[in-house]
């Protein structure tokens, strides 16, 4: 098999959380909700547990995390949720950025339909958002900014702590898609100017269907969402269902390693990285925004000349990577985070993105300059 190179797409499981995700799915599989008995109770344990460990790597408190099936929930439940809220104050305004996942871009779109202003706001040539203009871009009938954490193809880290102090004392909330920076940037995600942080299990080495969104308070207020389905009463009443306990102590354990190992984790994906600019640029690629404000486990790259798809191809047998979000690339359009930040065609048609974690091995980088020279 290639060298898996598509980290920002989904990790494979650390061994830890695998260990403690089997013990909840063959041994402690009893419902969350069950009372009367010794399996009910160690599985709300158990749940109870993982609300503490995600509440701890943000922040926050344990009645303060809502579990979903993922970051794309999480982000729907926290638009779509505030819906009611604004069609009663009359705040239908919402500000976001160009480069925003789909699964921010989607519901503010239906909320466009519906009576709702969106702003959208471009990014610099960097691949970052200038918190001046989100600042600028405010009303008195602004309801919700919106912002990534980190943008899942350039791996560009934005701004938050800069929007939040641009933010004042506007009442607007602040949500943070949080799917690429959760658990590999820990201070930014602290910050109690945050009202709605979305999580994601699956980009943090856990399994996939998992996934959680942070609705902090202010002072002694919520957000004032509302639920997007009915039936249960689970979680706060915002999102009803069995709790999925196997996964949510997955979630909780990858948190909690999150916190314990980033700082050894970035380093080990600092020297891939290292590596791989060498790699790249020994074939005169071009890196897509400031590096300086990327990830270290990210890296997306063009190589003048050479489109993504004939690169992939020269590829698939070295290493496993993609041409833009895993959501999007089957489509084979245009990805709008780059022809948001106005790069040429040439580049976009040209972009490659690469992204690996800490349990990734070392790539095979002679061969892959080899194979992308055979291309010339």
């Amino acid at each position: 098999m290639p060298v898996y190179l598509d980290c920002n797409a989904t990790t494979p499981i650390d061994p830890e959380i695998e260990r403690e995700f089997l013990k909840y799915v063959r041994e402690e599989f009893g419902n969350a909700g069950s009372r009367t008995h010794e399996y009910g109770a160690r599985a709300k344990q158990g749940v109870q547990k993982a609300r503490d460990q995600v509440a701890a790597l943000v922040n926050a408190q344990r009645d303060e995390i809502i579990f979903t099936s993922g970051a794309t929930e999480a982000n729907n439940l926290a638009i779509l949720g505030l819906r009611e809220h604004g069609d009663k104050t009359g705040k239908r305004h919402i500000i976001s950025t160009a480069i925003e996942h789909k699964a921010v871009l989607e519901p503010l779109e239906f909320l466009g339909k519906h009576g709702f202003e969106i702003t959208l706001i471009g990014p610099e040539p960097d691949g970052a958002v200038a918190p001046e203009k989100i600042a600028s871009a405010l009303r008195p009938e602004t309801l919700l900014v919106s912002v990534m954490h980190v943008n899942n193809e350039t791996g560009i880290i934005q701004p938050l702590a800069d929007i939040a102090h641009a933010l004042g004392q506007h009442e607007a909330f602040f949500h943070v898609d949080a799917a690429q920076g959760f658990g590999k940037i820990i201070l930014d995600l602290q910050n109690p100017r945050l009202d709605l942080i979305s999580v994601s299990g699956h980009k943090l080495y856990a399994p996939k269907g998992i996934g959680a969104l942070v609705v902090r308070r202010r002072g002694y207020g919520r957000p004032p969402l509302t639920p997007l389905c009915f039936g249960g009463g689970q979680e706060r009443g915002l999102r009803p269902g069995t709790l999925p306990v196997a996964l949510i102590v997955a979630l909780g354990q990858a948190a909690e390693l999150a916190g314990r190992d980033h700082k050894k984790r970035a380093e080990r994906c600092q020297q891939i990285k290292a590596q791989a600019l060498a790699a790249f640029l020994q074939l005169g690629a071009v890196t897509t925004g400031d590096q300086s404000k990327a990830l270290p486990s990210t890296l997306n790259v063009a190589i003048p000349g050479l489109d993504s798809e004939a690169v992939m191809l020269a590829l698939k047998d070295v290493v496993a990577i993609s041409n833009g979000s895993a959501c999007t690339s089957q489509n084979y359009t245009p990805s709008h985070v780059l022809t948001a930040m106005s790069l040429g065609e040439d580049h976009i048609k040209g972009a490659l993105r690469l992204s690996w974690c800490h349990l990734t091995e070392d790539p095979p980088w002679p061969e892959l300059i080899k194979a992308v020279h055979s291309l010339r």
